[in-house]
């Protein structure tokens, strides 16, 4: 791997966000984290630490444009961990939720991630065409699966619109050598992980899909301690 090669993950958090910058850094590469808490400059663990508001997609570019100029090149691989959902004012009723945090949510559930793909695909033509380039989702069941709860509602139609678009993507631009997954932590039996995701599992998966081993599709489902599994 060429030593300038840069992973950048937006949506730094204390579980998924650090296991997977702290994996992708012990494999070589030149970390950068976007967050609300980003400070603009190098933290303690030598990650470029930079402040993002992902319920404002038009903030996107700059962060790109902040890592080319920190390292000098685009990053080859990104990643989509950010998400958010409403609680209904009424928990009885789905439709309560109030159309300004439908569209927040929905800016940082599909949108920002959107104009995230999009700048990554222009990125990465000036990478050298031998360059692996991996864009990943960090998704979960609720795009297959309706769950019949109004906390739900918000994150299920962004998990929903996000893979139809990562899909189509990883279809049409496969053949350039791009990559994009959807990735879904399941248990054992297939079902949700809920709130007991493991970030060392994301983090030693996406490192695989960062590799392109094994030939996984767009639809990366996956256990702890077995990698990918095919479930639909």
């Amino acid at each position: 791997m060429a030593a300038s090669r840069v992973v950048l993950i937006l949506g730094a958090g204390p579980r998924v966000g650090a296991s997977v910058a702290e994996k992708f850094a012990s494999n070589g590469y030149k970390v950068a984290i976007a967050s609300r808490s980003g400070t603009g400059a190098k933290n303690t663990n030598g990650y470029l630490s930079l402040k993002a508001d992902f319920t404002k997609p038009e903030t996107i570019p700059g962060v790109f444009d902040a890592v080319k100029a920190e390292f000098n090149t685009s990053p080859a691989v990104v990643i989509y961990n950010a998400a958010a959902l409403t609680p209904p004012p009424d928990k009885d009723s789905t439709l309560s939720i109030p159309v300004e945090a439908f569209t927040s949510d929905l800016n940082i559930n599909t949108v920002s991630p959107y104009v995230a793909a999009q700048q990554t695909v222009s990125a990465w033509e000036s990478l050298p065409k031998d360059t692996k380039k991996t864009f990943i989702y960090t998704g979960n069941i609720l795009n297959l699966n309706v769950v019949p709860v109004p906390l739900m509602l918000t994150l299920g139609v962004g998990k929903s619109a996000s893979a139809y678009w990562v899909g189509v993507s990883d279809a049409t631009y496969s053949a350039k050598g791009y990559r994009f997954f959807y990735a879904d932590e399941r248990n054992g039996e297939g079902g949700s992980k809920g709130m007991a995701l493991s970030g060392p599992a994301h983090a030693d998966f996406f490192a695989q899909l960062a590799d392109h081993e094994g030939n996984i599709p767009w639809l990366a489902t996956f256990v702890e301690g077995k990698g990918y599994v095919k479930f639909e």
